[in-house]
């Protein structure tokens, strides 16, 4: 399995609390992949693709580097994606 839809892949990254409300930014236009705004929660995602997402008042974007068979713990969670969009990062360069 190397490809999952939109909304389980947010949910299983802890993106969001869950699957209903994954569904939910992604059709009220919150979520764009690879820079094109995703409106159907079972649009695929995989490895190498960017997701951006704006949710809890702030714009994350994400580069997937897998997917998940279930929803497991956030150290799991956090082996799905790299936040490619770290604000630690950009703070470093501009000092």
């Amino acid at each position: 399995m190397n490809r999952q839809r939109i909304d389980k892949w947010l949910w299983f990254a802890r993106m969001v609390k869950t699957r209903t409300l994954a569904a939910a930014i992604v059709s009220q236009g919150q979520v764009r992949l690879n820079k094109i705004k995703v409106v159907k929660p079972a649009q695929e995602v995989g490895p190498g693709d960017i997701i951006t997402l704006a949710a809890h008042g702030r714009v994350r974007v994400l580069k997937v580097l897998g997917v998940a068979q279930r929803r497991g713990p956030s150290s799991e969670a956090q082996t799905l994606y790299e936040d490619i969009a770290d604000p630690a990062a950009s703070d470093n360069l501009q000092h």
